[in-house]
């Protein structure tokens, strides 16, 4: 049980931490606040379960008061501007470009910044009468994102369509080599000619972004426009998402006696206190909390209570898989055996169905269901693989780890992805690496990220951090960005600089 001299000693701690910035101390305090607060209401095995690791919250805090992540309509907001904030419909780029960064400093998520920034090309486009003019202006908008939304889960989309505004953003990426904001392409082979997806393939290998999303699969999938916010999380425009919880399954795994009782009994269990433990999350948030009566982007019309959803999340396949098939007296490796990728889909197939069973009344978007989300780890993770990847140490060769992941894409519509890093070479055949990308969505990929060996700015999991950053933060100096923080503990943990390097 934590003491009155338990949290003041956590609170004296965040005050006395040397690396924080004053926002970043603010943030860790706030945080600090709330979770005095016992959980609204949680099914009393979820304490269980997560005092044993099975279940973890994400770090949203015992009350949450605004939703996870937020995708606000931007297309709405320029079309009527904004009477809360006192702004008419932008006349031109300095206008647009000026209330975006407005409108960005008022929407809230789980990092108290914009996690979704707006298909930012298609929002710039239509103020564009001269390149050369325009160039400065957006370079000076994608530098001050990075200044001031000082968190890369900040996410912006580009495409699927060619535009003078895309071309540019990417050119000012190359230049910055800032890690914030992030962005994806909605790769989409009936809209994205081939020479705006080798520029989006350069600058992916120079600066770790753009990240693919093929956008056919996605946009089959969600009723309503989407976007990729957060890490990459696909999501309704106008909505967004409660709140984010995540399964541990290579915990779950070791309070299993067999693959039958593990079947029959922990993982059904686990999945029914979870879905419990968001409905009342979300319920307290709904019923409890004055956010979707009182914000203004809800009154506004920006977001629509119902195009928000709860993510079921979850880790630790791999590991959950091999366990699995060391109960049954056999030595197959999640990844290498065609028996321990079906019990891999199997697992997901039991997880979806019981899912899909459950119904939350205030998630009337996806059917009354809760939508999964291959989770990609937190920085204090230790030997667990995130979602359904291979472990970094043991990647396949590339065109059989495609094939392998794209058998179990098809189960996350708002949350999943491979990370495949090139030699340096690489970057002299952008064109190779983009057939590479084709391939993988032919196979059933739907989310594919890629950087150079040698860049700067690298992708973490699904956020970008600078290598120098991190280097900056190991020294004891105080950096911009929150999320060097998260990069710096996977390096130590997760080892992502020793991902396997790929070749063409």
């Amino acid at each position: 049980m934590i003491t009155l001299s338990d949290k003041q000693a956590e609170i004296l701690h965040i005050i006395k931490d040397t690396t924080l910035t004053h926002e970043q101390t603010m943030m860790a305090l706030a945080k600090a606040a709330e979770n005095t607060l016992d959980y609204p209401d949680v099914p009393a095995d979820f304490y269980d379960l997560q005092e044993k690791g099975i279940i973890c919250d994400m770090g949203e805090g015992h009350a949450p008061y605004a939703p996870r992540y937020i995708l606000p309509d931007y297309e709405k907001f320029f079309a009527q501007g904004s009477k809360f904030l006192r702004l008419d419909p932008p006349k031109d780029l300095y206008e647009a470009v000026s209330d975006l960064l407005i409108l960005y400093h008022h929407v809230p998520s789980v990092t108290h910044f914009p996690v979704y920034i707006g298909c930012i090309d298609k929002l710039l486009d239509p103020f564009i009468t001269d390149e050369a003019a325009a160039k400065p202006i957006i370079k000076n908008f994608l530098r001050q994102i990075d200044r001031t939304v000082t968190d890369s889960f900040c996410h912006g989309n580009i495409g699927p369509e060619d535009t003078r505004a895309g071309r540019i953003i990417l050119e000012c990426e190359r230049e910055l080599q800032d890690s914030t904001p992030n962005l994806t392409l909605l790769y989409n082979p009936e809209k994205t000619s081939d020479e705006f997806a080798v520029l989006c393939t350069e600058t992916a290998l120079d600066c770790a972004k753009p990240s693919f999303a093929y956008d056919p699969q996605f946009a089959s999938e969600f009723p309503t426009p989407y976007g990729i916010a957060s890490c990459y999380n696909g999501l309704p425009i106008g909505g967004g998402a409660y709140t984010l919880t995540r399964l541990m399954l290579n915990k779950l795994v070791e309070t299993a006696a067999s693959k039958q009782d593990f079947f029959e009994r922990a993982l059904p269990h686990a999945v029914e206190t979870m879905c419990r433990f968001m409905d009342q999350k979300i319920r307290f948030l709904v019923e409890e909390t004055p956010f979707f009566r009182c914000n203004f982007l809800v009154k506004e019309g920006l977001l629509q209570r119902d195009r928000f959803n709860g993510l079921f999340g979850m880790v630790g396949m791999n590991e959950c898989v091999n366990a699995l098939m060391k109960l049954e007296g056999r030595e197959d490796r999640f990844g290498y055996s065609a028996q321990a990728d079906d019990l891999g889909l199997a697992i997901l197939q039991a997880i979806d169905e019981q899912v899909k069973a459950h119904k939350n009344p205030y998630c009337e978007y996806w059917n009354g269901s809760f939508i999964l989300h291959a989770q990609v780890g937190l920085a204090d993770d230790q030997n667990v693989t995130p979602g359904t990847r291979i472990p970094i140490g043991e990647e396949l060769p590339l065109y059989e780890h495609m094939r392998q992941a794209g058998k179990f894409h098809k189960f996350f519509p708002s949350g999943t992805g491979d990370i495949f890093p090139f030699d340096m070479t690489s970057a002299g055949n952008p064109e190779a690496v983009l057939d590479v990308i084709k391939g993988g969505f032919k196979v059933g990929m739907r989310y594919i990220s890629t950087y150079s060996s040698d860049s700067d700015v690298i992708r973490i999991t699904g956020y970008l951090v600078k290598r120098s950053d991190i280097e900056a933060l190991e020294q004891g100096r105080q950096v911009v960005n929150d999320t060097v923080v998260l990069g710096m503990g996977a390096k130590k943990n997760c080892h992502v600089y020793e991902r396997k390097v790929r070749s063409l």
